[in-house]
């Protein structure tokens, strides 16, 4: 964790190089990461819609083998299978973000013992905004920001998944209250990584549906129009 804090502060030093300004430099790493990471929000989305599709033979065998889960198990594992889906996959952007978040965290927690650069030590404390210390915890503005971006982006990548069970809605508001409760305590500049986070994925992912859709329009006006000529040359015939 100490080599990546180290790398996370080297990075954001460099960054802080050239905008000379602690929480726009903030922004900028958060906005570097998501886009390293939309290759796999845009298979998570994929893999969500996939999911979505197959819901409907998912719940038909749940019913026909309710009582016998060993076999109920096999059939949705050889459904997922068939489909090509991965149901885990809709976690992996956020496990691998995971130690990305907690070596964030414990360099906004301890730059000392992560940058030795005596600019980035003083940076650490700018204000920024309202923030009058980005190394202490913002009171409401940035926690309630991060908590209403959270429960947005767990509602639209809920709604891909039409297996939305009462844990999953528990989820949608539990989450959010805990990274409410958790922005209070945590410094502002972890806070506010979260929130524009967030509000980037918000963005991307209403993009990526809506590409997704356009597509699938029209994969399915080329298949209509197939067949209706297809149906003109039996006439014809």
């Amino acid at each position: 964790m100490k080599l990546l804090s180290t790398a996370i502060g080297f990075l954001l030093s460099g960054i802080y190089g050239i905008v000379d300004n602690y929480g726009l430099s903030i922004i900028i790493l958060t906005l570097i990461v998501r886009f390293l990471l939309l290759p796999m929000y845009a298979k998570q989305i994929k893999e969500s819609a996939k999911l979505s599709e197959i819901q409907p033979k998912i719940n038909e065998i749940q019913k026909r083998y309710a009582a016998d889960t060993q076999t109920r198990d096999q059939k949705i594992a050889e459904l997922y299978q068939e489909a090509n889906v991965n149901p885990a996959s809709g976690c992996l952007p956020l496990l691998i973000q995971m130690p990305f978040i907690m070596g964030l965290f414990a360099l906004l927690r301890n730059p000392l013992s992560y940058m030795t650069s005596d600019s980035m030590i003083m940076a650490v404390h700018e204000s920024f905004l309202w923030i009058k210390d980005l190394s202490q915890p913002d009171a409401w503005i940035l926690p309630i920001l991060a908590g209403i971006s959270t429960y947005f982006t767990f509602s639209m990548s809920s709604q891909q998944n039409a297996d939305a069970n009462g844990m999953n809605n528990a989820m949608k508001y539990f989450y959010p209250v805990m990274i409410f409760l958790m922005g209070r305590s945590f410094p502002a500049g972890l806070a506010l990584y979260w929130a524009v986070g967030n509000l980037f994925t918000i963005g991307q992912t209403y993009f990526l549906n809506k590409k997704r859709e356009e597509q699938k329009f029209l994969a399915q006006a080329k298949e209509e129009a197939k067949k209706n000529f297809e149906n003109e040359k039996k006439k014809k015939n």
